[in-house]
């Protein structure tokens, strides 16, 4: 069996995440155990098992991780590891995304910073080869960072958006849905970036708030410009002296309008039916229209109508027939305007707009408007809506079988509170409007026809008839010319510069990694899948298209179920920004990083010096001095630990620390172990009783048949917290500090006295099956340390045949049925009786004296239970000796008292142990100190304006001190008069 080399050394004396990460990720990956073939003969052998399969939602080719990430992860690969350790035929198949618009933007920020060159400079196919270049040195970065996560992906299988098998399959998609008439071509208003020279999707369009006049930097622009004013002007009813205000926050698009709109039934303006407005620049009449959209309450309740640049102005524009006039181009100066605004930049115009509207006698005033302003993510442009002719999808019957798949119960969505949203959305659904304006990504497989023979009348570019897809141009001419009834020779083909939306790639990934539409091994085995675990914010773009593509294109759900998980938070619960200095590269956290070292991480961003200076103080505040390391097991526990279904998650550093020291409990918890084991000791053959266990390890198996369900149960309900929980609860509170301290005394007894080794040897199978079950359980969440661990301890003779403990069976409940209700009720009992006993140690400062302690018990019942528990409730409290007594029975004077429970008494003798006198001084300073905060509280709390003048959190913290001083003032008087009466 083969291992890692040097797990036959000493374990080191303490946790290191360095030493025990450096090597096993590499050896799991060398031998094959991340892919579905390990240990079949072949993966299409039927596995009754069953199969489990998870696609990753594929980074940016540009990303770097980041939080959010490492969560993705986390949940993934723990999932990921319990289904391939249940036996299944498991993958999880890494991925990239070409992510169009960020790559193509990084590229060009590039080149001009080195060379000074734009993409049009070296036009597109040699652009297209830098891109490519740039992928090829950096786009691997983030699978290295996965590989730091312990992702266990088949990176053999791993696929790029952009190579071949995929592309092909994007053109695929894309014709067949082109001839089902699924994508058809229009001219309707998109997100447009005057930078980008594209449209964009909503997802990249940012939604910045103002609260009222703001000035914002804007690319292409020296001076910042003004947003969040709302302008009112006038329009002059045409043979009248009367007028008609409007108000604006974009003025410069009423070179645009078409109409002025008004309610039906708003009274103001019954008399202006069939009457039109002049424009003051030029000679256009324009109608005034009644529709029901305006809000009568708000300005004047008329307003400007501008089809082709707003988006609720274009909706109008189609029910009343107006005219769509287009005031700009694609790089945002402004056209079919007339002088002096022809040729404008959209901004300038706007502050040229306003003067001449002064200078006319239209404008009426300007007032601070708050507002939502459209900023484009990628290149911090203001967003316009701007009509130009695309490709689109309709998603209308698509979207209903998506939204019936989940009403149907077919597909699962966890959480389901998820389920109104993704109703909301696809019952409403819009059509998808796919096309982009870059070089960087699927060109679009359709091509224009001009048909040269004048027999054919020729048609519009909108008329889709004069479009045709094809896999090969000579496919494309091919169709146009049967189309036509002409030879092929009659046939001019230009094909669309545009590439497809990043998300149509991505919307047919669950099946283009598999080779579809070729029918390969791959496809017929895993596909469908099983899980889709991501991200709530990508519900619509990537999910809600992954099962529309699915279902048009394979007939088939892409996956069975979806879990949802939160978005990452700071520990104020602040959302992750470059500029609050909050964000948290998980690199950092697994290997710790310096307060400068953060600082040098923001002077390479993007960040303006103000920004740098707030985001500086920001971390200054949070890691004083910087981040410690962690190690990558501490954080994947942290965030599954954190991952509460439907909530948000506040990360705090100082939590994945508390993690880390865990590992470290672990650790000593199996060197103990390992120690108490022996080098001579053989595991019995498989996990199970003797019935010559003691009361502890019947006590400890029953707790460790609870965290195996736990975890089972925890696994099928994607409750990660629960998991984590009951792993930390069974590790340190019961395993460490119960368990292993209670069996002490066995092992000492068991070295003076050879009667008592045969119940040392039931107690090592017991410590055995604890350990390595344990790591089991915790093997999924943590891989380094739980494999690490699971190395050091001899094998079952059934194990055999498992080197790795991350292809060696889970734990299951059907395995574990030592529960023992009676048991865990008893040792219940005990542990209280012990934190008592502890606690009256604590109260007198006894740390360093053992004490004799005489339990007084209710009844014989009682009595048993304490004679049956005194050795472990003497090791536990750290007790001289344990007497059990009867209700009525004798206890000595000079004892500390306490009520363990309505069943037993604690009686700790005192005397003799303690200075007497000296603790009635010490206690008697103590009251005298109490009674004055509590004089002093209740006087202020006693004031006349006392409940109007205090906040009431400040009334109930008073409140609370004030209870709690009373009570530890009725401890204190306790004490001194137990002390007196010993003395």
């Amino acid at each position: 069996m083969e291992r890692k080399k040097d797990v036959l050394s000493p374990l080191p004396d303490s946790y290191s995440p360095q030493y025990v990460e450096a090597a096993w990720y590499s050896w799991w990956e060398k031998q094959g155990y991340f892919k579905p073939e390990y240990g079949r003969k072949s993966i299409s052998e039927p596995n009754p098992r069953g199969v489990f399969m998870m696609c990753i939602p594929p980074p940016n080719v540009t990303g770097s991780l980041h939080l959010g990430h490492a969560l993705t992860n986390a949940i993934q690969d723990c999932l990921t590891r319990w289904h391939r350790m249940r036996g299944e035929t498991t993958l999880w198949n890494p991925g990239c995304d070409h992510a169009g618009i960020a790559t193509q933007v990084v590229v060009e920020k590039k080149l001009m910073r080195e060379r000074g060159l734009s993409r049009h400079d070296l036009g597109r196919d040699q652009f297209i080869q830098e891109v490519w270049k740039w992928k090829n040195e950096k786009g691997d970065r983030i699978y290295h960072q996965l590989k730091k996560l312990g992702s266990s992906l088949d990176w053999d299988r791993a696929c790029f958006t952009m190579d071949p098998k995929l592309s092909y399959a994007v053109q695929e998609a894309f014709i067949r849905l082109h001839e089902d008439g699924v994508i058809y071509r229009s001219k309707r208003l998109v997100n447009w970036s005057c930078t980008l020279n594209s449209a964009i999707s909503d997802i990249e369009v940012d939604k910045k708030e103002l609260t009222g006049r703001t000035l914002l930097p804007v690319p292409g622009y020296k001076d910042k410009v003004e947003f969040g004013v709302l302008v009112s002007f006038s329009y002059k009813i045409e043979g009248s002296d009367e007028e008609v205000i409007v108000a604006t926050t974009r003025i410069e698009t009423m070179l645009g309008d078409s109409a002025v709109a008004v309610h039906p039934a708003d009274p103001r303006y019954q008399h202006l039916k069939g009457k039109m407005v002049l424009h003051p620049f030029c000679d256009r009449k324009m109608p005034i229209v009644f529709d029901e959209f305006v809000d009568v309450n708000f300005g004047t309740g008329a307003v400007k109508i501008t089809p082709a640049h707003d988006h609720n102005d274009y909706e109008v524009g189609n029910r009343h027939h107006l005219a769509f006039i287009n005031i700009l181009d694609e790089n945002g100066l402004l056209i079919n305007v007339p002088a002096p605004f022809l040729g404008m930049k959209r901004f300038e115009a706007r502050k040229a707009v306003l003067q001449a509207l002064k200078d006319r006698g239209h404008f009426k005033e300007t007032k601070d408007n708050p507002m939502v302003v459209p900023v484009c993510s990628r290149s911090k442009d203001i967003v316009e809506p701007l009509l130009k002719p695309q490709w689109y999808v309709d998603c209308a019957d698509m979207g209903k079988q998506a939204a019936d798949s989940v009403r149907e119960g077919r597909l699962k969505i966890i959480p389901d509170h998820h389920h109104k949203t993704w109703f909301n959305w696809l019952d409403n659904i819009r059509d998808w409007c796919i096309s982009r304006q870059l070089w960087w990504g699927h060109r679009i497989p359709a091509y224009f026809v001009t048909v040269t023979d004048p027999s054919v009348t020729p048609g519009e570019d909108m008329d889709g008839h004069y479009w045709v897809s094809g896999r090969t141009e000579e496919e494309a001419r091919d169709k146009a010319a049967k189309r036509f009834n002409v030879s092929t020779d009659k046939i001019t083909l230009r094909q669309d510069e545009d590439v497809l939306d990043t998300w149509f790639s991505s919307g047919i990934f669950p099946f283009s990694i598999f080779g579809w539409p070729n029918e390969t091994q791959d496809l017929s085995v895993f596909y469908p899948g099983t899980l889709l675990e991501t991200g709530h914010d990508i519900l619509f773009f990537w999910v809600a298209r992954m099962v529309m593509m699915g279902l048009k294109l394979t007939g088939k759900l892409p996956f069975k179920e979806v879990y949802l998980h939160a978005v990452v938070r700071d520990a104020h619960g602040r959302k992750m920004s470059k500029s609050l200095g909050n964000v948290i590269d998980p690199l950092d956290v697994i290997t710790g990083i310096s307060l400068e070292g953060l600082y040098a991480q923001l002077q390479d961003s993007n960040l303006d010096p103000v920004e740098v200076e707030k985001a500086k103080q920001g971390q200054k505040s949070d890691y004083p001095t910087g981040i410690p390391e962690c190690g990558t097991d501490a954080l994947r526990f942290a965030l599954c630990a954190y991952t509460s279904q439907g909530r948000d998650i506040n990360m705090d550093v100082n939590r994945i620390l508390g993690y880390r020291h865990f590992c470290n409990k672990l650790w000593n918890a199996v060197k103990f172990a390992m120690r108490t084991l022996g080098d001579n000791f053989v595991p019995s053959e498989k996990a199970q009783l003797c019935g010559e266990e003691s009361v502890s390890d019947r006590w400890i198996l029953s707790r460790l048949c609870t965290a195996v369900g736990l975890c089972n149960a925890g696994f099928q309900a994607y409750d990660f917290p629960a998991i984590t929980t009951a792993i930390y609860n069974f590790w340190l509170y019961e395993l460490c500090d119960v368990y292993l301290e209670s069996v002490k005394p066995v092992f000492s007894r068991a070295e003076e006295d050879s009667g008592s080794q045969s119940q040392a040897v039931v107690c090592r199978q017991t410590l055995f099956t604890c350990l390595e079950t344990g790591l089991l359980l915790l093997a999924p969440i943590m891989p380094f340390v739980g494999e690490e661990l699971y190395q050091r301890l001899p094998r079952r003779r059934s194990q055999d045949g498992h080197p790795s403990i991350h292809v060696t069976p889970y734990p299951e409940t059907e395995e574990f049925c030592w529960h023992s209700e009676d048991v865990d009720r008893q040792m219940e009992f005990v542990m209280t009786v012990v934190r008592t006993i502890r606690s009256l140690r604590a109260d007198y400062n006894l740390t360093r004296t053992r004490a004799d302690c005489y339990l007084q018990c209710i009844d014989s019942e009682t009595m048993s239970l304490v004679e049956l528990y005194s050795l472990q409730i003497q090791t536990l409290s750290l007790s001289q000796t344990i007497q059990p007594v009867p209700a009525t029975g004798a206890v000595p004077e000079g004892c500390a008292v306490a009520i363990a429970s309505d069943r037993c008494t604690v009686h700790l003798v005192l005397k003799g142990l303690i200075d007497l006198e000296k603790e009635v001084a010490k206690l008697t300073v103590k009251k005298g100190e109490l009674e004055k905060q509590m004089d002093k509280l209740r006087e202020k709390m006693e004031k006349s304006d006392y409940k109007e003048k205090v906040p009431v959190k400040v009334q109930d913290l008073d409140a609370e001190k004030l209870r709690q001083s009373q009570t530890e003032l009725e401890k204190a008087t306790e004490a001194i008069d137990n002390f007196k009466r010993m003395v």
